[in-house]
């Protein structure tokens, strides 16, 4: 097994657009021949785009780009702009009238970050899009880990930076990466257990124990969705939807080893899993790949959003 780059899985092109003095921003993953697709949302409150077309009953059985984003809910008005940007290059499923891009998008809250009245549009989205041309996409605090963040159980003032990361592979002919936006509620943690990211004390100076803090009180707490990590685990493996939902269960998985705590009412957690080759594989195979690079695209995610 090699570490590659993400873009080398191939008939994929990644693109970033931000705005940092306001803080919030986009990524976009488009694929021009379109790409299976399928997704796991664990969070309680997730902001999503077309998500029922990943339904293994649902027509469409290819989307043509999926999205990333800040701005909560209201980043999802953002997908206009990949539209666009698609229909500009007769690129959608065609209906007999006309070609329509299919294009599902997730997005973290992060309007506390900086500005709350900052949200990704439409031209951010297209400016993304043009941004994947070139494929060289950056990790960190950029795209849609712009305004990420981790650690909120006290809220931003004891959180602290995160971001966007990725991290893919390749054994033989099949090839698996991970591409994450980190905006937990929790703590992340490295490969051997040892918190790397999370809730401080008020002066930021070190870490508290996030699990004790939450438990000082049992009563039930009106802790706003405010948090989730977004990503999604990308092979050239061929799969269908249905097995690609499975993948990305198994993507999440990646999240349950690095964050803690996860999944919760507070978050928003989704993985999507996203198949762009032929290559024949055993699902086992690629989704105990798709849990590691995810971890891997984690860690990334944090160490270089700090390091921003």
């Amino acid at each position: 097994m090699k570490e590659i780059k993400i873009t080398d899985i191939g008939n994929i092109n990644i693109g970033n657009a931000q705005d940092t003095e306001r803080g919030t921003g986009i990524t976009v993953i488009i694929s021009k021949e379109g790409m299976a697709a399928g997704i796991d949302i664990r969070g309680g409150g997730p902001a999503s785009r077309e998500t029922p077309l990943l339904d293994p009953l649902m027509q469409a059985d290819k989307i043509h780009a999926l999205v990333l984003s800040g701005g909560s809910a209201y980043g999802l008005d953002a997908a206009g702009g990949v539209m666009e940007y698609l229909e500009e290059r007769d690129i959608g499923f065609d209906t007999g009238v006309a070609k329509v891009p299919l294009v599902c998008q997730s997005c973290i809250f992060d309007l506390g970050y900086k500005d709350p009245k900052a949200r990704p549009d439409k031209k951010m989205a297209y400016e993304a899009c043009l941004d994947s041309e070139r494929n060289e996409p950056e990790e960190g605090s950029v795209g849609s880990g712009t305004g990420a963040t981790v650690g909120k159980l006290y809220g931003m003032e004891q959180s602290q930076k995160s971001g966007i990361g990725m991290y893919a592979v390749q054994i033989g002919e099949l090839k698996v990466g991970a591409i994450v936006t980190v905006n937990a509620f929790g703590d992340v943690f490295d490969g051997n257990g040892k918190k790397i990211a999370g809730l401080t004390n008020r002066e930021g100076t070190k870490f508290l124990d996030f699990t004790k803090e939450m438990y000082k009180s049992l009563e039930p707490k009106n802790q706003f969705t405010g948090n989730t990590t977004i990503g999604a685990v990308i092979t050239n493996a061929r799969f269908d939807k249905s097995m690609l939902c499975k993948i990305a269960s198994m993507g999440q998985n990646g999240l349950a080893r690095r964050i803690f705590p996860v999944h919760t009412m507070a978050d928003g957690d989704s993985v999507y899993a996203l198949s762009v080759g032929d290559v024949t594989a055993d699902i086992n195979i690629v989704g105990s790949l798709g849990t590691y690079v995810m971890e891997m695209a984690i860690e990334r995610a944090v160490r270089k959003g700090q390091a921003s």
